[in-house]
């Protein structure tokens, strides 16, 4: 997949990698443009092509009273809001085939989540709006597989597709990177590394996904180093009380900083 192809992105030539970040779902209008001017800001300083990520629904939840979203019309207007405004780029999940077309209209890229990335209609449905669509990697899945996910979209005459690591299962409780992986996708995709849901602990006693957010930096530094063409973070001003994977999530104090180390990692890997 060529990036370029994204509208809207800045950057490109600066031998960066690029960046979806922004919370894990859009709360209110506020947050959403507060999040974003501050990832504007430091992405725009340190010359790295972004896209705002915020979901404008969650389908996802582990208990029925968890928060789901604020209304879809109004959390997409947000996200478009966002985009006229600072003139980037967004990308939010999508559950239905439903979701597809109505998404579709208010943002850039239209991405699949773990769980349903083998929902062969849903992926066509994605494809077929023309978008660029990223596809999450099942938890479940190996590297290896998730050729033929990316084969369903460029079926659909669809070549702008993205595949995202987010981790494997390793017991009941724990997520792990295999590494391995980013190598084995990047001959098929443009290849994410999503560092934040790959540190979650999900399945807890309390039915609140955990997380291990102290370890968001080894995990984005090895991925740089590894080889991945753009890193995935959800990120917030107050991540212990974010209504949705606040466990999991960077306080927005830290982007700056471990963005800055990722930029001067790259650097140095480019000279090889």
């Amino acid at each position: 997949m060529d990036i370029t192809k994204i509208p809207q992105i800045k950057h490109l030539n600066s031998g960066n990698f690029f960046v979806l970040a922004g919370p894990c779902a859009i709360e209110g209008e506020e947050m959403a443009l507060r999040i974003a001017e501050r990832l504007v800001e430091i992405t725009n300083k340190l010359e790295i092509p972004y896209i705002f990520k915020g979901s404008f629904k969650k389908a996802n939840r582990s208990r029925i009273d968890s928060f789901s979203g604020i209304g879809d019309e109004k959390a997409l207007k947000i996200l478009q809001k966002v985009s006229h405004t600072f003139g980037i780029p967004t990308v939010t999940d999508i559950h239905t085939n439903e979701d597809a077309s109505m998404a579709a209209d208010y943002v850039d890229v239209l991405q699949i989540p773990a769980f349903l990335v083998r929902q062969t209609d849903l992926v066509v449905a994605a494809a077929k709006t023309g978008k660029t669509v990223n596809l999450k990697k099942g938890q479940f899945m190996s590297p290896e597989s998730m050729k033929h996910a990316v084969q369903k979209v460029l079926d659909c005459q669809n070549e702008n597709v993205m595949v995202t690591d987010r981790g494997t299962m390793f017991g009941y409780q724990d997520m792990i990177v295999d590494f391995r992986g980013i190598p084995t996708m990047k001959q098929f995709a443009t290849t994410v590394l999503d560092v934040t849901h790959s540190l979650q602990q999900p399945n807890q006693m309390s039915g609140v996904t955990g997380g291990r957010p102290d370890m968001i930096e080894t995990i984005a530094k090895a991925g740089i180093v590894t080889g991945v063409d753009g890193i995935f973070i959800e990120t917030h001003f107050d991540p212990a009380n974010a209504k949705s994977d606040g466990a999991n999530m960077l306080h927005l104090d830290y982007f700056e900083n471990l963005m800055t180390k990722l930029v001067a990692i790259r650097k140095t890997i480019n000279q090889f």
